[in-house]
This record gives structure tokens, sequence and C-alpha cells, in this order.
């Protein structure tokens, strides 16, 4: 699909694909057979916010945020002010005089949060004395509050005054939060998770460091919201783990260990030793009840309700995969390819799951440091389903950063090449064109009619 406007791309690095993951030129379950490269940034574009039902924010390394329309593409606003790279970026929505406002939340390299105004391009607010530079932006929309993570948790009101602060000294500091119920935060801070609470008193806001969950045996790269009862986290070795959000114990442990093939196998891609061994889990989402993670160059799907894995793929992508999401099923990837996926029920055992393909340690009773039994072996896992390709975007020649829907408007996507690209889906494009073409002929009808 695509690959007759833009060319053939060969895969990075040594791997050697294998037909399984090629389906072709005709992907009829694949509606995005139209495409609009947009153009404005200089460097590589990491993020990716939306504002409204038309409207996204774009930002990366060029520390330009710029304001587009996914229907027409253009760029409405290039909002300027920061010197170095954005290292975080998020909406933030409020009430004032009856109406609900979205601002943009920035944070910088050059150590300064902003507010900006997508209505105006300007910027509204702006800190510059940071002791250091902010990892992550998380609104608690309830309190009308926002927090920002760094070697630092700060506390901001709507005005950008601080509220308050807690100050940490490890060298990794805060790199990702999520939200939990009564007024606790969730942050992940190298190999631990660390329980904040914010306690309110009249107009004051205090925060506190209620726990430290020291149960990944290595770094946390994604830590994310399930639902009101369940949060998760994913370390760099593959540890999968499924917390309470009321009191902080582990509901459910994985280990994903992606087993490396024979070398008379038929196995999706032959590949090399550095290869092999890839399981980090890059990055997490969820829609309630099942979590798809992406592990190495891999996809990992799991019930967090049953505790147990519906589908799995060690080799979704030639390159560790970067971002994914559930609703449809979709990944981007270090290869530069964005891919959409369905779950399909197995006829035969294909690619069965073997002693050592991943560990399940249970439930544990309590969130405490603990060594565990050994990775249960397991033969084969009941109900397990297949990921299968349906769809491969190709159009960006650097890895794909991530990627946001806009349903039937388009899915936008950014990269290290520099661009975004809007991809529509072309036949409800032909139709909207054909549409606008007799809508003009019945206003140039009704115009000569009235001249007569």
């Amino acid at each position: 699909m695509l690959r007759w406007i833009l060319g053939g791309r060969e895969a990075q690095g040594t791997v050697e694909k294998s037909a399984a993951l090629f389906i072709g030129e005709e992907q009829p379950k694949n509606c995005f057979t139209e495409m609009q490269v947009l153009k404005g940034h200089f460097d590589i574009v990491r993020f990716l916010v939306q504002i409204d039902d038309l409207r996204f924010a774009s930002a990366g390394d060029d520390g330009l945020v710029l304001i587009w329309n996914v229907e027409t593409g253009d760029c409405l606003f290039a909002l300027r002010g920061h010197t170095q790279q954005i290292t975080a970026m998020t909406s933030y929505t409020f009430i004032r005089g009856g109406n609900a406002h979205t601002a943009l939340l920035t944070a910088s390299s050059d150590r300064t949060l902003s507010l900006w105004d997508p209505d105006s391009g300007n910027r509204v607010q702006n800190i510059s004395d940071l002791q250091s530079s902010v990892k992550c932006l998380l609104v608690l929309v309830r309190l009308d509050v926002w927090l920002s993570g760094g070697n630092e948790l700060c506390v901001w009101n709507r005005d950008f005054e601080l509220q308050c602060k807690t100050v940490h000294h490890s060298d990794a500091g805060i790199s990702t939060m999520v939200e939990l119920p009564k007024n606790f935060i969730a942050a992940a801070m190298d190999k631990e998770i660390v329980i904040f609470k914010l306690n309110l008193s009249g107009s004051d806001i205090a925060v506190m460091a209620m726990r430290h969950l020291a149960d990944h045996q290595d770094t946390i790269h994604s830590l994310i919201h399930i639902n009101d009862g369940l949060f998760a986290s994913g370390s760099h070795i593959g540890e999968l783990i499924i917390w309470d959000s009321v009191d902080w114990t582990i509901k459910s442990y994985e280990h994903i260990l992606w087993e490396e093939p024979a070398r008379d196998s038929q196995s999706e891609f032959r590949l090399n030793p550095q290869k092999q061994i890839e399981r980090s889990i890059q990055h997490m989402s969820s829609d309630g009840e099942y979590i798809v993670a992406a592990v190495g160059s891999g996809l990992y799907v799991y019930n967090v309700l049953t505790k147990s894995v519906v589908a799995y793929r060690r080799i979704a992508h030639d390159s560790n995969v970067l971002h994914t999401v559930l609703q449809r099923l979709m990944s981007c990837s270090e290869d530069g390819s964005v891919r959409m996926w369905e779950l399909q029920d197995l006829p035969l055992p294909a690619e069965p799951a073997s002693s050592g393909f991943f560990g399940m340690f249970g439930t544990f009773g309590r969130s405490s440091k603990q060594t565990g039994p050994p990775a249960k072996k397991i033969p084969e896992v009941p109900g397990l389903r297949s990921l299968e390709l349906i769809g491969d975007l190709i159009g960006h020649s650097g890895a794909v950063q991530m990627f946001l829907s806009f349903k039937e408007k388009g899915l936008v996507t950014c990269s290290t090449d520099h661009l975004l690209i809007i991809w529509k889906d072309g036949e409800l494009q032909s139709q909207l064109r054909s549409l606008a073409v007799f809508q003009k002929l019945e206003e140039n009808q009704e115009l000569r009619f009235m001249q007569q």
C-alpha cells in the first residue's frame, strides 16, 4: 500500500524478512490509502497532542511547537520561545468564564515551562528558573492543578504558581507519572515506583512520598493507567507488573522472555544475537481490560482481568516498537513503519508458546520486594489468538515516534525524518470530494437561475 508512490524501503540492520509479515500491495482491511506530508519542523518530531476534534500540536528537538488542522493539513501557528528541545507536552483544559478552554503545556531542556494559547498562538505563561529539566507532565483535572516531574516533583495551579514541591537526588529523576484514586500519584524513578500523596488543606497543597515499590529488577520505561482499580508498569528486561491502584499490591507479574528460534526452524525472521535478546518494554497502552505492550520489536497482548496472555508476536517490526494503541490495534517502530493488526482465532496451534517463552509469577499479596519462585513452565496457553498484519503504512524515512488518531478524520504520525504525515481513508475522502463538487454545481445552478 502506497509503495508505488514512495518506492520500496529496505529493512534496517541485518534483519532478514520473511513472507509472513508482507501482505502485498492489496490490503483490503487498510483504509489509509491517502497521505498528506506536513513540513515545518527542522529536527526530530517526538510529540503529538490533540487539542480538539480538528486541531493538534507537534513538538520535538527543534524547540518548535506547531499547531495544525487535521482536515486541511494547514499549519495554524508556530509557537516559538523554547531554545532547546521539547521534553514533554500535554493539553490542559480548564473552565474560565463558564466556558472550557484548552491550552498547551510544554517543557524543554532549556529548563523552562510554558503555557500556550492555541487559539491565538501566544505564550501566556512562562517559568524559566527551574533547577533541572522537566521530563514529564501530568494534569489533575479534578483538583485543577498540574504536576511537573524531573529531579523534583512540583505542583502548580492554573496561574503557574508553585504550590509545593519535593526534591529527589536520583540522577534518573521522575520519568513518567500516572494519577491514582484519592489524590495519590504513582511516579517511575529508575527501578522504583514512588507513591506520592497530595494533601489538601483549604487552598494549601502539600506533597509527600508514601511508599516505594521496588519490585522491578531494571529501569522502568512505561507506566500507564488501566482503570480505576489498576495501573501497570513495564521494565527494560521485560517485566510487566499489574498493580492495585488503592493498596499498591501486585495483582499480576509477567516476565516476558522471547525465546530464541532454533537454527533449523521456520521462524518469522532470522535475527542477529543482539536482536534475539531484546525484550525491553518501551511502551504500553490499555482500554481498561487489555494491555498491549511493545516488547523489543514484538507485541504482547494481555488480559488484566483473567491474568492471561491473549496474543503475541515476537517480531512485529524490523526494529524496536516505540508506540502502540489498542482501540484500533496499531504499532509504530524505529524501522519507519506503522502497522495495523487484527486478533484472529487460531485454527491450529501456530507458533506455540514454549517453556522458555515467559514466566508467570502469579499474584502477590504485598508489593514489597520478593525473590519469588522460578518461572513456571507453560507448555501451552489456552485461548491464545494470533496477531495478523492487516495494514502496513510506509511513508517515513526515519523512526516513527508516535501516532495520534482522529478517527474518521485520519491518523497523524511523526518521525525522526522531521516530517508529519496525515493518513486518510481514501474511500471517505473520495466521497467528500464528490460531495463538494455536487454542492459547487448546485450553487452555480442556483446562481444562474437567480441571474435569469
